[in-house]
């Protein structure tokens, strides 16, 4: 079993949001890997990196995708910062990647200042577009499909990928 697809993007390019209603246009389940390390951690992704540090969260986050690439078949969702992992990156070959693009500014509106989200928690304008350009070349890399998301609506996104997913699949 594989996902129907995977969804990779910066931090706010709606991969939580247009992968739930891609999936309920499937009739498919979500998931997202962000709060399936959560859950396997016991408690939100910010106080992992407090408590445990950044590698810890990685880690937790590598084992919750590579469970999914190999048993879920819905529509997945990776934190942004998973790419940056050779062998995440390595694991998603083959499967069907949608990378959410967007542009700095429709980013910085979409997550606002950062709340619970630990890597913009100082000067996130200037963190969110440093992580975007380093994380760009990989997100292009991985994606089997590149959509841009700016100033379109979630729904449009969702049916242009539906449709999309389903020719495909």
């Amino acid at each position: 079993m594989a996902p129907a697809a995977v969804f990779v993007g910066p931090p706010g390019a709606g991969k939580t949001t247009v992968g739930q209603a891609v999936a309920a246009l499937l009739g498919v389940e979500f998931a997202d890997t962000d709060h399936l390390v959560e859950e396997k951690a016991g408690k939100p992704i910010p106080e992992i990196f407090i408590d445990d540090g950044e590698p810890e969260f990685r880690r937790l986050e590598r084992e919750a995708i590579a469970g999914s690439l190999a048993t879920f078949g819905g529509v997945l969702a990776l934190g942004g910062g998973a790419i940056l992992d050779e062998g995440t990156r390595d694991a998603l070959r083959g499967h069907t990647v949608v990378y959410l693009s967007v542009e700095l500014s429709d980013a910085v509106k979409r997550v606002g200042l950062g709340a619970g989200r630990p890597l913009l928690s100082v000067n996130p304008r200037a963190t969110l577009k440093y992580l975007m350009d380093q994380r760009r070349p990989l997100y292009a890399a991985v994606a089997t499909h590149t959509v841009p998301t700016d100033g379109r609506t979630p729904e449009a996104i969702a049916a242009e990928l539906a449709d999309l997913l389903k020719v495909a699949g």
